[in-house]
């Protein structure tokens, strides 16, 4: 269970502080079992700072607070406190990152499902796809439903997310798939044929819809299992 410390302190030395975090950052490298580190200051009150850390568990947090250089640096960051810190241990019981939850409702609706037309209702209105392999590598929404609706009737394809990463307003998709040639596709007349490939996509979301995606596949080793390419 994901557990995460949050480090409650006063200080006007916020400057000392965030380099004292870099120091840490710098001599636990290799060691830390920490996976991630925000600090943030009170809007209203610019001497209260929140230090949040997250730990894949609770004890991987304690192997970490082990370490001599988390001791040294927790010495430091206490002098330059007004008082002594307080601390607040939670077990994180739920984790939604909303943005993952769109693509994969755009995976699993606009690919899965051949539903191409789920596209209005995930994506914004100004939305813009970056593919190399449509028209236009700067694609509105009409025009790469319209090209996308040819992808999905000519393959009927089935996409298996193999990793889903968000940051910020980012989410980054590994998938892979699978198919079959069945329809025409660029000019090229069914086949029958039975492809599978990987591909990375970028997702930008805005305001719970996403906004702009940017799109790698394996474009030739498709077309080397059509027969279009031949194999080297």
């Amino acid at each position: 269970m994901t557990f995460v410390q949050i480090i409650d302190c006063k200080t006007a030395r916020v400057d000392e502080m965030n380099r004292l975090l870099d120091s840490w950052a710098e001599a636990t490298q290799g060691k830390r079992t920490a996976t991630h580190a925000l600090m943030g200051r009170d809007r209203s009150d610019s001497t209260h700072v929140l230090e949040i850390v997250e730990f894949p568990s609770y004890e991987e947090a304690m192997e970490n607070s082990k370490l001599p250089e988390t001791d040294r640096i927790f010495r430091e960051m206490v002098e330059l406190c007004d008082g002594e810190p307080t601390f607040t241990d939670l077990d994180v019981v739920r984790d939604e990152q909303l943005n993952k939850l769109i693509v994969q409702r755009f995976v699993d609706e606009v690919i899965n499902q051949g539903n191409v037309d789920a596209a209005d209702g995930l994506c914004a209105s100004d939305y813009r796809e970056h593919d190399p392999s449509l028209s236009s590598y700067d694609a509105n929404l009409a025009t790469a439903k319209a090209e996308n609706r040819e992808i999905m009737e000519a393959f009927r394809p089935a996409c298996t997310i193999e990793g889903l990463v968000a940051e910020g307003d980012l989410v980054c998709l590994r998938m892979s798939y699978t198919g079959r040639h069945v329809g025409a596709y660029k000019g090229i007349e069914a086949t029958g044929r039975d492809v599978s490939g990987t591909g990375h996509a970028t997702f930008r979301c805005k305001g719970g819809k996403i906004a702009e995606s940017w799109w790698n596949l394996d474009d030739l080793g498709l077309m080397r299992q059509l027969g279009v390419v031949p194999e080297e």
